[in-house]
């Protein structure tokens, strides 16, 4: 943890804090050592003027309540992955959804490069040195992304025109939107489809047009939605119904076991360095395109249907190229 990390950390303790903080906890809390911790409280008190006080019995460190109600550190402080995070929502905001929320955006984003110029990072007059690549991402049209936005905040169903990739055909829904996921550089609408009586994920490029009903939307609990969309592999998943076992080869391994391929995997090293992953997931589809992509050095060990249905798919890729 940086200074810079320590200090706004010990703000927020003592600001939250009802209670004198003793020195123990709040070495424990920073993890700094006792003279470190002395010229953070220092630098709070003296440099930025903070309602540090000490008291006298306990010899805890807290803020005075009559004056800490106004007092907030100057700029915006945050981490490094708060940073981070802020960049990349402002290049997705202004590249994917070009004009909208045009005005708004620019002053956030002119508050960000200002952040950047006091920890002497200045983009101001070089924001060519942050490029964050959309490859695989896919336009979504302003107006659409809006209505659809407009729609979940206001707690509105929708009536739109959805161009489903697998079956190649357009249906006529009515959803009551409950959030917007993004994944892999796209949009997704997961809703309540009136339609099917159930959840579904819909992604916004395929959206052909919407409408904003004057009907409220159904709600639907937040551990129903976590249930259906969170436990298995992929945006498109349902509820995890399987557990697949893929063992990588030494060399793919050192990949493949660092990536987040669910928040509920486990990986296992084998003795070789190889390592077995196991992943929870009901849709097959995705999870059997991202094995492909390892091609021979990954194995399926289960379950069977799996096993199966990735050998065929690399048979058929193979008799693409037999002659």
């Amino acid at each position: 943890m940086s200074k810079l990390e320590r200090l706004y950390h010990l703000h927020d303790i003592l600001k939250q804090r009802r209670t004198p903080a003793s020195r123990q906890e709040l070495l424990d809390e920073l993890g700094c050592s006792q003279a470190t911790l002395y010229r953070l409280i220092q630098d709070l008190r003296d440099r930025f003027g903070a309602p540090v006080e000490q008291d006298p019995d306990n010899r805890g460190y807290y803020y005075d309540r009559s004056l800490a109600g106004g007092f907030e550190l100057p700029g915006l402080w945050i981490s490094p992955e708060e940073l981070q995070a802020l960049l990349t929502a402002r290049q997705v905001l202004s590249d994917v959804q070009p004009g909208l929320l045009e005005d708004e955006l620019e002053g956030l984003q002119q508050r960000i490069t200002s952040l950047l110029d006091t920890r002497g990072l200045g983009l101001g007059g070089q924001p060519e040195r942050i490029h964050i690549r959309h490859d695989a991402g896919r336009p979504v049209p302003a107006r659409m992304f809006e209505d659809v936005l407009k729609a979940l905040m206001q707690r509105q169903r929708l009536k739109m025109t959805y161009h489903g990739r697998v079956r190649d055909e357009k249906s006529h829904r009515v959803v009551s939107p409950q959030r917007l996921t993004a994944y892999r550089d796209r949009w997704y609408l997961d809703a309540w489809c009136h339609k099917v009586d159930g959840l579904r994920s819909f992604a916004l490029e395929r959206v052909v047009d919407q409408e904003i009903l004057d009907q409220a939307a159904r709600e639907v609990e937040s551990e129903e939605i976590d249930g259906h969309f969170g436990q298995a592999y992929g945006i498109f998943s349902g509820p995890a119904r399987h557990t697949a076992v893929l063992v990588f080869n030494a060399e793919a391994a050192r990949w493949a076991a660092e990536e987040v391929w669910h928040a509920e995997q486990k990986v296992v090293w084998l003795t070789d360095g190889a390592c077995r992953l196991t992943v929870p997931f009901g849709a097959a589809r995705e999870l059997i395109m991202d094995i492909l992509r390892y091609g021979p050095d990954v194995v399926v060990e289960s379950p069977d249907f799996l096993v199966q249905r990735v050998a065929e798919q690399a048979r058929a890729t193979a008799l693409q190229y037999s002659g």
